[in-house]
């Protein structure tokens, strides 16, 4: 089994939405930012389907965006990440493209804990537009930050969102494209996954959490959702090389 972290000193993690990168990843962020290995995180979307905590957010619908920016940058500086990028903007933009912006496609529960596509999405949602300009956005980021590793979702996007399960296959063809390494994060157990104790890193992960507050509550151990659902801080993660 080898471990897809070895020898990587600069990794690009690769989520869509604010608060994915410290719900799944946070604690191997910190880890690795303790470590001396540098962190560089690309979101796709600003998350502008995501629902509301009540009074976290009382500004017109409009500016929801931006809050969820500065929840963002707030989670990024407790996790200490220094560069983060969108999708569709210089760096993460293709040459000879306008700037241009992936909205949040949405989603439905279909079943306990699993997530399927929204009846109805935008026209630039991330999941349903021609996902050649995804990766021709994708392809230009990898190659700005030139990392030693890509680290993104499984081909299931963690729980079934969409733009989870979009962004899995955009990763694995921009990795066959630039020739980066490539890894996901599976639950522990998965066959040929390194998993790693990151308990010592909860209090930072904690501190991440506390700035998406329109979206999730900590409670102790416990992340609670704006639905309602609870479950454990992500603090045993796994990857496994792609």
């Amino acid at each position: 089994m080898t471990d897809p972290l070895t020898g990587a000193r600069r990794i690009l993690f690769v989520h869509a939405h604010p608060d994915d990168e410290t719900l799944a990843t946070g604690a191997l962020i910190a880890h690795l930012v303790g470590q001396g290995v540098e962190c560089v995180l690309l979101t796709a979307t600003r998350g502008e389907q995501g629902e509301v905590r009540p009074g976290t957010f009382t500004g017109p619908a409009e500016d929801f965006p931006a809050h969820r920016e500065r929840e963002l940058a707030g989670a990024l500086t407790a996790l200490g990440v220094t560069e983060q990028l969108w999708l569709g903007e210089p760096p993460a933009l293709a040459p000879g493209r306008k700037p241009h912006r992936y909205s949040d496609s949405g989603m439905r529960w279909v079943a306990e804990g699993v997530a399927g596509p929204a009846e109805v999405t935008g026209p630039d949602a991330l999941s349903t537009v021609d996902q050649d300009q995804p990766l021709a956005d994708l392809v230009a980021a990898v190659e700005h930050v030139r990392p030693d590793l890509v680290i993104s979702y499984d081909d299931a996007g963690g729980y079934g969102h969409p733009d989870h399960v979009a962004l899995h296959h955009l990763c694995a063809r921009a990795a066959e494209r630039t020739g980066v390494r490539l890894a996901e994060v599976v639950t522990p157990g998965t066959e040929g996954a390194t998993v790693l104790d990151l308990s010592a890193e909860l209090p930072t992960v904690t501190a991440a959490l506390h700035q998406h507050a329109s979206q999730v509550q900590v409670d102790g151990t416990e992340v609670v959702h704006v639905g309602g659902q609870r479950e454990p801080i992500l603090l045993r993660t796994a990857v496994r090389a792609c």
